[in-house]
């Protein structure tokens, strides 16, 4: 955080942070204090904890996923493109510092569906699973709606046992979807045109 960021900012950065280490119950104190903000300055820029949670849970979410997803340019088949995220999501566990998807955290703890920061979440969670469909679609899956849903689920419960078991995932994502898309047939397009 630099110093020339504003308050507003301050209270993202610091909230993300705060949120994904420690979960979205902390005080608006212990916030503002690691924001070097206001209570009352917090409450100009912001309606409510509640929007807090969800502006900062929004505005992390495009980095996460530029973290995971492959690049705009990468022309690679829909299968390696799937499986960069997974591969990706090994690499940002094997650091060390993974607390899990925020997203999911954030929707487990809220327990709300209906709360702005699940909102949040969810639309995040969406996005994801249509980057799956779309890649699904081009590589001709049979039924890319439920496979995209499945991959989703197969990254949600990765992140969740990196976080429970307190271990690296050592390709346990990436071979799992893999073998999810081997028996749908969804294969590379070097590798489909040798079997076919």
């Amino acid at each position: 955080m630099t110093s020339s960021a504003t308050p507003r900012e301050r209270l993202l950065d610091a909230a993300g942070e705060l949120f994904y280490r420690d979960g979205v119950n902390i005080g608006v104190d212990a916030l503002c204090k690691a924001a070097g903000v206001s209570k009352k300055s917090m409450y100009q820029l912001f309606r409510s904890k509640d929007e807090l949670i969800a502006e900062s849970l929004a505005s992390r979410g495009p980095a996460y996923q530029t973290l995971l997803h492959p690049d705009a340019s990468d022309d690679r088949p829909a299968r390696d493109r799937i499986l960069t995220v997974f591969e990706r999501q090994d690499a940002v566990v094997a650091e060390g510092n993974f607390l899990g998807c925020p997203y999911v955290s954030t929707a487990v703890e809220l327990k709300n569906p209906e709360h702005p920061g699940s909102v949040v979440a969810r639309h995040f969670k969406q996005q994801l699973t249509d980057f799956f469909h779309r890649e699904l679609v081009k590589a001709g899956a049979d039924d890319p709606g439920t496979l995209a849903i499945q991959l989703t689920m197969v990254f949600d419960g990765a992140s969740a046992r990196a976080v429970v078991r307190a271990q690296p995932l050592a390709g346990l994502g990436v071979s799992t979807a893999a073998a999810l898309m081997d028996a749908a047939g969804v294969r590379s397009g070097e590798l489909a045109s040798q079997l076919g």
